[in-house]
């Protein structure tokens, strides 16, 4: 899979929102970090290998942990060092879009972060017809499905989720990635949900959607999901803040179960998000801290300049400290009283759980809402922009 080695850094100028008509050729160059000369990257120890990988490297169990649009999903164990990692198999046949699957890739490859999940091989069949990832195992499932399982979920837990959260951002904003596509379902805990949150690690993952920038520049594509894309996404002139906008939102539905801006469909949800007008419930909102709201309040801010990077986030005292004047309430308490016609009511699952309308370059005047279902755990899949939509059940 030498074709997915790091190179020197992008400048695809499509991504552009000020590139000139005369420039919008696509290259192949793909995102690297900066070396100095004669230094060592951490892309350079992520080995591309040709051959068959169940022959020559890994004993791959039978069983699968999960089936995606392009591929699926297995343990596997390294006949040589015993690790277990997350097999991803991908038949090239389905890939509509191989230039984005490169770039996910050496995205991948630049990420080495306690809260981004690993890559640490890839290879290729001889015969060309699969690529295989070889990952980091992450056996907890989605972070809102632990949140509603677990039933104790506190204002402090929230603090040390969203903590972990903003710690991944500012990584990846440091090395010059925006995510652009941040929600529940694309955070993955690393042990099983036996463990207590307080002593899980958060794991960001599917990087399909994600770009690298240079500062100053604006990137141009509208690309995200509805509950959780920043406005001045769909203007298509935005930069990194936009992924600042989405952990707001994350945080909104870690507190009390359903997101800010909801609707009957997509186009609905988007002319709320453009209004980006905040309602904290006081049914729902009243156990919950007045720094918790006021951290909302300046994630989730329409104007961008405004809006908190994530290393004053993480100065927060909310986030600091550890919501200090967080009341004992948990989640399912504040579950347990809702009813019918709250906000958010429409989009939310049993047990208070978001819909996740799936993630794709999207128009603000989009059909019903969609619903595609829960992402395949341990690795994310490539993303199919012209993924038709599916109604509500």
């Amino acid at each position: 899979m030498g074709a997915c080695a790091a190179s020197p850094r992008s400048t695809e100028r499509p991504e552009r929102a000020d590139a000139s008509p005369s420039s919008r050729t696509p290259t192949l160059l793909m995102p690297a970090k900066e070396i100095k000369q004669g230094g060592i990257g951490h892309a350079q120890f992520i080995l591309d290998k040709p051959g068959k990988i169940q022959d020559d490297v890994y004993h791959m169990e039978q069983q699968t942990l999960g089936q995606g649009t392009y591929g699926s999903v297995c343990k596997g164990r390294h006949k040589v060092t015993k690790a277990v990692r997350a097999i991803k198999t991908i038949p090239k046949g389905k890939m509509r879009n191989i230039e984005r699957f490169k770039r996910e890739i050496a995205i991948m490859k630049m990420m080495d972060h306690p809260g981004i999940v690993k890559l640490y091989e890839t290879f290729e069949d001889i015969d060309q017809r699969n690529i295989y990832l070889a990952m980091e195992l992450c056996e907890g499932g989605e972070l809102f499905d632990k949140i509603i399982a677990s039933g104790r979920f506190a204002e402090v837990e929230a603090a040390h989720v969203m903590q972990q959260v903003l710690r991944a951002i500012f990584y990846m904003h440091m090395n010059r990635i925006c995510h652009r596509d941040l929600k529940p379902e694309n955070f993955l805990l690393l042990t099983k949900d036996t463990e207590p949150i307080l002593n899980n690690v958060l794991k960001i993952i599917d990087f399909g959607l994600s770009h690298d920038f240079k500062p100053g520049e604006f990137m141009s594509t509208r690309a995200g999901t509805p509950f959780y894309v920043a406005p001045e996404v769909l203007t298509s002139r935005y930069t990194e803040r936009c992924d600042l906008w989405s952990a707001g939102v994350i945080m909104y539905v870690l507190l009390c179960g359903y997101p800010p801006f909801s609707g009957k469909s997509d186009g609905e949800v988007l002319s709320k998000v453009k209004q980006g007008c905040l309602h904290f419930s006081h049914r729902d909102w009243r156990n919950v801290s007045d720094d918790a709201k006021d951290l909302i309040r300046m994630l989730v801010k329409t104007s961008p300049q405004e809006r908190l990077s994530a290393e004053q986030a993480l100065q927060h005292a909310w986030i600091a400290q550890k919501a200090p004047k967080a009341a004992s309430v948990t989640l399912e308490e504040k579950l347990r009283g809702q009813a019918p016609g709250l906000p958010g009511a429409e989009q939310v699952q049993e047990g208070g759980a978001p819909r996740d309308r799936g993630a794709a370059e999207f128009r603000a005047d989009s059909g019903p809402a969609q619903h595609p279902g829960r992402r395949q755990p341990c690795v994310p899949d490539e993303l199919d922009p012209h993924r038709r939509p599916y109604q509500h059940p």
